[in-house]
């Protein structure tokens, strides 16, 4: 044994201790006897003690340990001398704890977050049926837009002035607010259930919606008409995107499926299939993710179809994975694993080297493009799931909503 003679002691007095304590009498005369003990057993609670010091201990190691798996991560992702370099912190522009800002004022858990293009405030919106305009530099609370009826799903600013703001909520609307004058415009009606997502087109002159109703509908901004209307997922549609020139859009739905459509055509033009459950969320890549992501696909080897621009999209869902997808190939060219529960939210990065991604286990991560390797940098965000994320690419900031109803802002370095 690895115990010496005197620590033996001191353990079957403890357990001799405890077995009288816990009324076990003939245990205790049988342990007693064969065990030789005699003298003063000590407090009677010794052994209890000892058991939950030993499990705090175990818990504390684990703690240690996953503290310490993530400053491996982080070395392992700034590299020798990197962390001590201003311009290559400024050039990655990456989320960093702490947070700048922790904002509660949501009743119930934050649904999404979109940050205005001019001015320097954010909105929010919440399963308390109201959207909140935040100022981000300061923190403060700006503006309370009441209206809707149930949990307000998706807040959108218009993209090239922001002076409008379009919202959609489980009472089947869909809202047109202006940002001068804070007052719903319009009210779209149209859909059979819960109006899951809402997205400008770049022109802001039209308005794509999803909806548990299997459709995706084609607004016009200035009168309110519903011109068009998709069919061809067969579950609720969870997400939209619209790429960078707006002559694109993808979906992605329960049915596990990413459709990607023309805004004239009445058919997906492509279906991505792979995914081994409900997407939740799907982005185009910006015009710097493209050009990265074109360069190591030609590396591979693969040529690109003659006479279309090259698409790339990213989609993630509740198999846990994230896949991003060559368009035009309907290949999938890498699926980044690491997260331990759905994924909600993806965006790419500003500068296209990354994607980052957000989760129900409570992490927030950053991932290499270049490499498509596992996840760089974690953020041990929320204390609940993260349901949405947003990045402001004028000024180097990331919010986060999330089951816990706050909204946490992260400065980018």
């Amino acid at each position: 044994m690895i115990l010496t003679e005197k620590e033996k002691e001191k353990l079957h007095k403890a357990m001799l201790s405890y077995l009288k304590s816990a009324s076990y009498p003939q245990s205790a005369e049988i342990f007693e006897r064969e065990a030789n003990i005699s003298g003063d057993l000590g407090p009677a609670d010794i052994l209890e003690k000892k058991w939950s010091s030993v499990v705090r201990l175990q818990q504390k190691v684990m703690s240690l340990q996953s503290e310490l798996d993530t400053l491996k991560e982080e070395m392992a992702f700034y590299g020798p001398g990197k962390k001590l370099s201003d311009s290559n912190k400024v050039s990655e522009n990456l989320p960093r704890a702490p947070e700048r800002y922790n904002l509660l004022g949501h009743r119930e858990p934050v649904t999404a977050l979109s940050f205005h293009p001019v001015y320097s405030v954010f909105a929010s919106c919440s399963e308390d049926g109201s959207i909140r305009i935040w100022d981000y530099e300061t923190g403060n609370l700006e503006k309370i837009l009441k209206g809707h009826t149930a949990t307000v799903n998706c807040v959108a600013f218009e993209p090239n002035n922001g002076q409008l703001l379009v919202s959609c909520a489980a009472d089947l609307s869909i809202k047109l607010w202006s940002f001068e004058t804070f007052e719903c415009t319009k009210t779209l009606h149209g859909h059979d259930h819960n109006v899951s997502c809402v997205r400008f087109l770049p022109a802001g002159d039209f308005i794509l919606s999803s909806s548990r109703d299997q459709s995706i509908k084609l607004w016009e901004v200035s009168t309110g008409f519903c011109i068009k209307t998709y069919l061809g997922h067969t579950e609720w549609v969870r997400s939209l995107t619209v790429n960078v020139d707006g002559s694109l859009f993808a979906s992605c739905s329960n049915d596990e499926t990413v459709m990607v459509w023309g805004l004239e055509a009445t058919q997906p033009i492509v279906i991505l299939s792979g995914h081994e459950n409900v997407v939740e969320t799907v982005a185009f890549a910006n015009k710097e993710a493209i050009a990265l992501l074109l360069t190591s696909k030609n590396k591979n080897g693969e040529e690109e179809k003659r006479g279309k621009c090259p698409e790339f999209i990213a989609s993630s869902g509740r198999d846990k994975t994230i896949r991003i997808w060559d368009v035009w190939n309907g290949s999938c060219l890498l699926i980044l694993r690491g997260h331990d529960n759905w994924v909600k939210s993806i965006l790419f990065h500003p500068s296209g080297k990354y994607l980052i991604s957000c989760s129900d286990d409570k992490s927030i991560r950053v991932w290499d493009l270049s490499s498509g390797s596992s996840a760089k940098k974690l953020l041990d965000a929320h204390g609940h799931f993260i349901l949405t994320i947003a990045m402001n690419p004028r000024y180097p900031l990331l919010a986060s909503g999330s089951v816990d109803k706050s909204i946490k802002i992260w400065e980018c370095r």
